[in-house]
């Protein structure tokens, strides 16, 4: 069995098959940027994307991936080392302070902007309302997403 991860075709060897994605992403392929939080998808802290939608890795077998695209975190930076728009967005707004949410708040924003690249704040705290952050900086986290929407919008 292979997943695709990252736009790379990886094995996932016969023992961790009946595994979570998040659990085979992390202690399989090495993966670590997706956190493990409450283990029952109520966090948001081991969202990735399948296909783009953003998922909790924490629920998903990895066998019910198929040929899906999964995309984590450690897959958002350009092969030049650029930051996505997005990551760029929270250094800027200085987002982060624990910073164990935020893979997951950055995951959910990527795939939020994908399908609407210029949310208003209701649509945000709507795409985001799953995602949890323990430490209150979720006025910094809607300031990131909104100038990742700038950036995102801007021509290269």
């Amino acid at each position: 069995m292979h997943i695709l991860v990252n736009r790379q075709r990886l094995p996932v060897a016969p023992e961790w098959r009946d595994e979570t994605l998040l659990n085979v992403l992390r202690e399989h392929l090495g993966l670590t940027g997706t956190k493990f939080g409450c283990g029952a998808g109520q966090c948001g802290a081991c969202t990735v994307l399948v296909d783009g939608h953003a998922q909790r890795s924490c629920l998903l077998p990895v066998n019910a991936v198929g040929q899906q695209a999964v995309e984590t975190i450690e897959g958002l930076a350009g092969a030049d080392g650029h930051l996505h728009p997005v990551q760029q967005a929270w250094l800027d707004e200085r987002v982060p302070q624990c910073g164990y949410c935020q893979a997951g708040q950055i995951m959910a924003t990527v795939a939020l902007l994908r399908q609407d690249p210029a949310p208003g704040p209701a649509r945000i705290d709507e795409a985001l309302a799953g995602n949890l952050c323990r430490c209150g900086t979720q006025q910094r986290i809607r300031a990131g997403v909104q100038r990742a929407a700038t950036l995102t919008r801007k021509p290269a």
